[in-house]
């Protein structure tokens, strides 16, 4: 048998002083060993440590059983009395084969300061210390849970709302708290259109609102939102709004999520425009052949007329307003063939200053007539381009042109060039009307104009004439304010003439 003054030292006296309870157990070998599994199965050896076992009355026995693993031996004795004569400290006694004899003995020798807990009692404390344990780790699961999932949204870059049932938001991911630039107090209860649609009275935008169509369908729904930045620039957003169910099919809370497609929405402008062009260049040989053919004899017919000394003044007329028709339908296709080829123009080295120069000299006169005042600013430092000089010339012309239209009334039209870190840069920019954002994603369309002249291919070709030569076409518009158009173009590298010596 261990003596006491060894198991102390193996247990640590401070481990059992600042117990509570300080606990001797009695029993069998049957009893204690179905009392010792419940602790092994339930409590696990943490729970031994907290309710401070330190000795056990089991005759026969060196060690509590199976208590040598864990490498605390617990001292057992043959009778209860020895027990407590060797540890004065206990101040409770767990009686484990619950035989009342035993029970009605130990009432009567324990003193008032020691506690008697039955086993029916011991089995309640060992259950309830080990619910205790098992909602602190459930707690601690849930918080890392909670964490984890808050850490995950948060590193989702499209902005997430969480909504209450009237659409107002009750919690949010961090994007909508950085592209808010507000505190998050500020946005909480907020109606959810206010955040995704800068809607200042909290009206909806959306043609059909997403969140009562998802909320009446019980499906998630999605709408389609656009927005003008400060810089004129419009970005284009989706809608997403899914209803979250309870295990009852209830519908407990809503995610709004807005997510940025502006670049998407650019790419199928593109390809869109890309099978546009198909089309026509498809159209195009086929309208070549079938109407400049019986255009050209109406126009040799009314010719031959026109030389006819017997025609009246109004027959003239007549005839005049046919020849100019035919000029004007054939003007029409010779600039839908164009725009359809390629334009196989001989590239070469371009002094962009001097060609914006020589090209506003012959466009001051259209602005002035329009009480329009130009300012040319050009860059000094420019660096010459690689482009055909003549298509350049005509992309500026284009865009002064669409200035001007844009300025009836008189305005101020600004053309600049500067060096940004990859292109030589052409900006064109007027005081004009703006450009209606419905209209906006139109207007590099093919035969898409807002007069009633032209044939609609001014921007189309000069976008198309930019592209070929590894350019861009940037625009930003305003409404009330103006549009600027800036032409990216490739400049001239340092090693061409080497590479090409070569």
């Amino acid at each position: 048998m261990h003596r006491y003054g060894e198991e102390v030292k193996l247990l640590g006296a401070s481990c059992i002083n600042d117990k509570r309870y300080v606990i001797g157990v009695i029993g069998d070998i049957p009893a204690l060993l179905t009392f010792w599994q419940m602790f092994k199965d339930q409590s696990n050896d943490e729970a031994l440590k907290e309710i401070g076992v330190v000795a056990a009355a089991l005759p026969g026995e060196s060690v509590l059983p199976e208590a040598d693993d864990s490498g605390r031996h617990i001292p057992t004795y043959a009778g209860y009395k020895t027990m407590l004569e060797h540890h004065p400290e206990i101040n409770m006694i767990i009686e484990a084969t619950g035989r009342p004899s035993l029970i009605y003995e130990l009432r009567n020798y324990l003193p008032p300061s020691i506690t008697l807990v039955e086993r029916s009692a011991a089995s309640f404390f060992i259950n309830l210390l080990t619910s205790d344990k098992v909602w602190v780790a459930c707690k601690i699961d849930l918080l890392h849970t909670q964490n984890m999932l808050k850490t995950i949204v948060d590193q989702i870059d499209q902005e997430i709302l969480f909504l209450d049932h009237d659409g107002k938001v009750i919690g949010m991911n961090k994007v909508v708290v950085d592209k808010q630039g507000v505190p998050k107090r500020e946005i909480l209860g907020r109606f959810y259109c206010e955040v995704f649609t800068d809607s200042s009275n909290g009206e909806c935008e959306f043609s059909q609102d997403p969140f009562q169509q998802a909320m009446s369908t019980r499906a998630p729904a999605e709408a389609l939102t656009s927005h003008v930045g400060e810089d004129g620039r419009v970005r284009y957003f989706r809608v997403y709004i899914t209803p979250i169910f309870d295990e009852d099919g209830t519908v407990n809370h809503v995610v709004a999520s807005r997510r940025d497609i502006t670049l998407r929405t650019s790419m199928e402008n593109r390809l869109q425009q890309a099978e546009k062009l198909a089309s026509i260049g498809e159209l195009s040989t086929y309208m070549a052949h079938e109407i400049r053919n019986p255009l050209f004899s109406i126009s040799g017919f009314a010719n031959s007329l026109m030389r006819y000394e017997g025609m009246d003044d109004k027959a003239r007329e007549k005839l005049s307003i046919i020849l100019d028709e035919s000029k004007r339908l054939d003007e029409i296709l010779k600039s839908l063939l164009n725009f359809t080829r390629p334009t196989g123009a001989e590239v070469k080295e371009v002094d962009l200053n001097e060609l914006v120069e020589t090209t506003m000299n012959v466009m001051r006169l259209p602005c002035s007539n329009q009480k329009v005042v130009a300012h040319v600013d050009l860059d000094p430092t420019m660096a010459r381009v690689q482009a055909n000089p003549d298509l350049i010339k005509q992309c500026l012309i284009n865009l002064v042109k669409n200035a001007l239209e844009a300025m009836l009334d008189g305005g101020k039209l600004f053309v600049t060039t500067c060096m940004n870190q990859d292109h030589a840069v052409l900006s064109v920019e007027d005081t004009g009307e703006g450009i209606p954002l419905e209209i906006r994603d139109k207007i590099f369309s093919p035969f898409f104009s807002t007069r009633d002249k032209g044939a609609g291919l001014g921007l189309a070709q000069t976008r198309k004439i930019i592209a070929e030569i590894g350019g861009q076409v940037d625009l930003v518009s305003v409404e009330k304010i103006g549009t600027k158009l800036t032409l990216f173009l490739p400049p001239l590298l340092a090693v061409a003439e080497d590479a090409e010596s070569e």
